[in-house]
């Protein structure tokens, strides 16, 4: 039996890989395409994502391909300079193309050992308490690993998890509700080459953006261009890519020229729909990324709350494979991500309101650009849209308690270099602790920092601060919470 099978293999299902395989857990990746997409949906790492592929041991990877931004406050089509005093070590994006982001990651999670195979369908899923059944298309799985009536295979595993998309075959499969709004305009996004000279087409652009903001025309690599324009209504099926003569037509109704358009290398079409599962977990079965949320894609942030989500799942799941688990973690994960996705949901509605071209739109557009002004709203704002503020609550207690520790530098190194492994962390500047019972999965790191203003904080492998202090009762009173019961 495998112990986790991952349905998608989009950058939340390979990130979830990669933390799972950490562990030395059993890990299958099913894709329902035969290759890697080559569409860009996503186009870069925001600062919460970037300290995750730090604490990891990736952000050399994204860096050598990639490009750092620094825009704040990048919300409603109001961009501000980055704002002062942000809670971060890494106060930048990272404009990585969301194909490398899945090469990147798939070359991490095979290193790692996953297993990873394309062209399968999960078409049925079942679970009782020993494990979970997924069926799969014919021609899935090889053949010994079961066939199903005809000709389907299926698969055995301790755990699925659901990372295949706002069309989730899984999370229609668990019967799991996905409440929210359907979408109310739509958007046609993709790449292709364009005969227009480049100081046209930024003077048209411009010009344009003046009145319609989900409008761009943008220079990328190898002479394509990223062209997004708004479609002229809903299609009944989003499913179904817009075809090149429908871009011509939204161009020249926009713009009052196509630039000569042509070869295109992928087309598609986005809306402004908001839903979100009502649950995150049924059983041995949960859900990540856009399989348990989906929104619109303003201020960049569907891609990095996907691998944010498998990033607090990872550890979590591979403690109840690994049978130490303490009662109520696997479930922290919906308490935790849940009301994260919630709050990404509302501020893209607000989003979208401010794109309009409306005179109210416009109004609140002018009206949010002052008050972003004030270094503080800015600085929320990016906290916001990057992440850097999520916080869980732990309950009452030290005001870095339920938040992610940044990147401070200590005497002999930086924090991040310490959690590559993804184990739980304790940094005691004291000297005077233990973690002696939960050696397996804890580290014990005695070293000081100037940036730390706390005698010694424990950390989740996802680098949240689980208890701040420095008394050793009060320590192994918190420890079983999130790493089980002492050994030995």
């Amino acid at each position: 039996m495998i112990d986790v099978i991952v349905v998608g293999g989009g950058p939340t299902g390979l990130m979830l890989a990669c933390e799972l395989r950490l562990h030395g857990v059993q890990v299958v990746v099913l894709e329902k395409l035969n290759e890697r997409t080559g569409e860009s949906r996503g186009q870069g790492l925001h600062a919460r994502s970037v300290e995750v592929m730090d604490q990891r041991g990736l952000l050399d990877r994204f860096l050598a391909v990639s490009e750092k931004f620094r825009v704040g406050g990048l919300f409603g089509g109001i961009m501000k300079p980055w704002p002062e005093r942000l809670d971060t070590a890494h106060p930048y994006g990272v404009a990585t193309p969301q194909p490398v982001t899945e090469r990147l990651l798939e070359e991490r999670a095979v290193e790692l050992g996953t297993e990873i195979r394309r062209g399968c369908e999960v078409v049925g899923l079942s679970q009782d308490e020993h494990g979970v059944r997924v069926e799969l298309a014919s021609g899935g799985a090889p053949a010994h690993e079961g066939v199903a009536g005809g000709g389907r295979t299926h698969l055995r595993s301790r755990y699925a998890v659901g990372c295949d998309g706002g069309r989730s075959a899984v999370r229609k499969l668990l019967g799991v509700g996905f409440p929210g709004e359907p979408s109310r305009v739509e958007t046609l996004l993709g790449e292709m080459e364009v005969a227009e000279d480049p100081a046209t087409i930024a003077a048209v652009v411009e010009e344009v953006r003046k009145t319609q903001l989900r409008f761009g025309v943008a220079q990328g690599t190898d002479g394509v261009w990223r062209v997004g324009v708004p479609a002229e209504g809903v299609a009944e099926d989003r499913a179904t890519a817009p075809t090149l003569d429908e871009f011509k037509k939204q161009l020249r109704a926009y713009a009052g020229t196509d630039f000569g358009v042509h070869s295109p290398r992928w087309l598609s079409r986005f809306g402004d729909a908001t839903r979100q599962a009502e649950r995150y977990r049924v059983g041995r079965v949960l859900l990540a990324g856009d399989a348990a949320h989906i929104h619109p894609p303003t201020g960049g942030q569907g891609l990095n709350l996907g691998v944010q989500d498998a990033f607090n799942l990872g550890w979590k799941l591979a403690a109840a494979v690994d049978g130490w688990a303490p009662e109520g973690l696997l479930d922290s994960y919906h308490t935790e991500r849940h009301p994260v996705g919630a709050r990404v949901l509302t501020n893209t509605r607000a989003q979208m309101t401010m794109l309009g071209s409306d005179p109210g739109a416009t109004a609140l557009r002018e009206l949010i650009g002052r008050l972003m002004d004030f270094e503080e709203v800015n600085r929320y704002v990016t906290g916001m849209v990057t992440a850097v503020e999520v916080r869980y609550d732990f309950g009452e207690g030290h005001d870095l308690l339920g938040s992610r520790l940044r990147d401070v530098q200590l005497k002999r190194g930086r924090l991040y270099g310490l959690m590559h492994e993804g184990r739980g962390l304790l940094l005691d500047q004291t000297g005077r602790l233990s973690v002696k019972g939960w050696a397996d999965r804890v580290d014990h790191v005695v070293d000081v920092s100037e940036e730390l203003d706390a005698p010694a904080v424990l950390l989740r492998p996802d680098g949240h601060v689980a208890w701040v202090g420095e008394d050793q009762r009060d320590l192994v009173a918190r420890l079983p919470r999130w790493f089980g019961a002492p050994t030995g």
